[in-house]
């Protein structure tokens, strides 16, 4: 056997499907098993393997065990010469395997190897090549001056940015996203330790293979796409502490006991430092546009009040103090909220949203006007006026963010995405309908054939000609078929053209998912037919506000149908629970066995689509039925024509 694949999943169907399609076309010629390990996914992973990739060797865990117990797993049972750690988020070239085991072949003192890695934009990944995280190296990296000087021998160490990305170099740590691995090497070093969970096993490994006498080579004669960050959220503050305490564990191992509590020390002092840093952007992140809106609405009425009150009344001073210093805030209070629940801090933005919200607001701040005591009524013109006055500078404020390529202030213009797709005649008018059937409804300008002999009407040019038909045409993003064009074939486009606008997919065959990914801080893109509308945050934003209007009317009423329900005291407790959060109104049917994994998460609901129903008269399917047409065409009257429905019940 010349090699043993291993690639660890969790819940990544779609990456893994891509990934192991190019997997199969590179083991041509080879003796090759490949091994998936599923760590407990629930997105359907194992079954899609089973029927689509049915020789695949697959572990199926019952829990989450970590990278390194479940890439172990798999080399126990392996049998290769070579053992290939691979991430299911990656796309390897037709000869990526031929040429890594060459390659091991003619370098015996060769242990381990990495590859050329690339994102989904062409752009190479620094990553490809590191240097042992000593305490310096990790200082210059964790607070930002290996960012600064990536290039420079002393702060680029990390990323050993110095050494050419094209040449082959012995290097400390390659990654574990692609790791070629010497069977003999391991029998010598031991495999992973699996007191890493996740993070630190690739630089653990690599050290003690340099231990062995052996040397980790990068070598950039083969090139993979890694899709980065679809196991973890790179800036979440999970990943910040699971990465640094994998560091801990690594310096306690591999450094001597002082040099290793200097390492704990620093290492502290970055998880606090990052931590910090990452509540405080999403803090910053999420209020930053609601205070710079009101903000500028509350200047606008400072400067309009004493121009109104001289050209009104020709008196200065004629409103008391608080109405700039109450009233004005709580105007501002209700157009922001009202904002918020009508989708005007959506990104991106939507026109038709943001009026909407400041219309509404406008419309609730009169209706309370109406209520108050006339002590409280200043001025309905005011109103009007300073309405006005937030429609302008909030929207022109967004429009010339906009302009200026501000990404928080994209405004969603209707665009459609200009599309080509490279690809032979039948398999690119399959992935077209696919992307017709999905939610972007792109503009597809044409086929591309992936070879410069295909010609014909149905084609607008060939794939030697993208460059020019991607700038002429002005097109958005790149759609590949790996079905008629190599995996091979597509990185060289990818990497050529690198620095344009244009984006980049790949539709694997027979699937119903295209995926890419626009650089290296973004998870992969995925173009898929969705039905799970309930997972919008704008539809879970307005069920979470229908359920606190309807049970706030509840409560504040319930005199009046306490008598009418069963069981009156525990339906108080409903619509309190519903009121705080911790229930709503309309969940998902659910009997003793029925796994709802593959639906978007819904808080236990005091009703559900299937109240009318006989439980006894209910099958799994018939149940899996009704939850997802609640879950696809979710509207916020169908909670209320359920609530209507079956009131006594709540």
């Amino acid at each position: 056997m010349d090699l043993s694949v291993v690639i660890v999943n969790y819940n990544v169907k779609y990456f893994l499907e891509q990934c192991l399609h190019a997997v199969q076309q590179a083991m041509e010629g080879l003796k090759v098993e490949v091994f998936v390990v599923d760590n407990n996914s629930v997105d359907g992973s194992v079954g899609e393997i089973r029927q689509k990739f049915p020789w695949v060797n697959i572990i199926e865990n019952r829990q989450n065990l970590g990278f390194s117990k479940a890439n172990n797993q798999a080399i126990r049972e392996s049998r290769g010469r070579y053992v290939l750690l691979l991430n299911p988020d990656t796309v390897v070239e037709e000869e990526t395997f031929k040429k890594c085991i060459d390659f091991m072949d003619t370098h015996p003192d060769a242990g381990a190897l990495g590859v050329k890695m690339i994102d989904g934009k062409g752009e190479f990944l620094p990553e490809s090549k590191r240097s042992l995280p000593t305490p310096m190296v990790s200082f210059y990296k964790m607070f930002g001056l290996s960012s600064l000087f990536p290039r420079s021998r002393r702060f680029g160490k990390y990323h050993l940015g110095y050494l050419d990305m094209e040449g082959t170099h012995s290097v400390d740590v390659l990654a574990g996203a692609f790791m070629f691995l010497r069977s003999e090497t391991l029998e010598k070093t031991g495999l992973l330790d699996e007191s890493f969970f996740m993070y630190g096993e690739d630089i653990d490994l690599s050290y003690r293979i340099t231990e062995a006498g052996y040397k980790n080579y990068y070598f950039p004669g083969t090139t993979i796409i890694h899709y980065k960050g679809e196991s973890t959220k790179k800036g979440s503050l999970n990943y910040v502490k699971m990465f640094y305490q994998a560091m801990i564990i690594f310096a306690g191992k591999h450094f001597t006991s002082r040099k290793a509590r200097t390492f704990s020390i620093l290492i502290n002092l970055a998880i606090y430092f990052r931590a910090a840093l990452s509540v405080s952007r999403r803090f910053v992140n999420r209020i930053y546009r609601p205070v710079l809106d009101a903000v500028i609405i509350y200047l606008g009425y400072m400067f309009a009040l004493p121009l109104w009150e001289q050209v009104r009344f020709d008196m200065p001073d004629y409103y008391p103090p608080m109405f700039l210093h109450l009233v004005v805030p709580a105007y501002i209070l209700v157009w922001l909220i009202s904002l918020y629940y009508s989708g005007g801090y959506d990104k991106p933005m939507r026109v038709f949203s943001f009026l909407k919200g400041h219309l509404v607001g406008t419309l609730v701040i009169l209706v309370i006007y109406a209520m108050l005591p006339l002590d409280w009524r200043f001025s309905r013109a005011l109103i009007f006026l300073g309405s006005l006055w937030a429609i302008v500078s909030t929207l022109g404020l967004r429009i010339l963010f906009h302009l200026a390529r501000i990404k928080d202030y994209e405004i969603d213009l209707n665009k459609q995405k200009r599309m080509v797709i490279v690809g032979k005649e039948e398999e690119a008018r399959r992935v077209s309908t696919l992307l017709l059937d999905t939610q972007a409804k792109p503009d597809i300008i044409g086929f591309v054939s992936p070879s410069p002999a295909g010609t014909g009407s149905e084609y607008m040019g060939h794939i030697e000609q993208i460059d020019e038909i991607a700038s002429i045409n002005r097109v958005d993003e790149i759609v590949f078929c790996s079905k008629d064009l190599p995996s091979q074939g597509i990185i060289r486009i990818m990497t050529r053209l690198i620095g344009s606008s244009v984006d980049f997919k790949i539709a694997p065959p027979e699937s119903l998912s295209i995926i890419g990914s626009n650089s290296i801080n973004t998870a992969g893109d995925l173009y898929t037919i969705h039905f799970n509308s309930i997972g919008k945050e704008s539809n879970r934003r307005n069920k979470r506000l229908f359920d606190a209007v309807t049970a706030l009317l509840l409560f504040i009423t319930f005199p009046l149908w306490f008598l009418f329900v069963k069981g009156h005291f525990r339906s108080v407790g409903n619509v309190v629970r519903v009121l705080l959060g911790l229930c709503t109104w309309v969940g998902y049917l659910k009997l003793k066995s029925d796994d709802l994994s593959d639906l978007p998460h819904l808080k236990r609901g005091i009703l559900n689509p299937g109240i009318h129903f006989p439980p006894e008269n209910l099958s799994s399917d018939r149940v899996k039925e009704i939850n997802v047409v609640y879950a696809k065409d979710y509207r916020v009257f169908n909670d209320l024509l359920i609530i209507t429905r079956n009131f006594r019940k709540i």
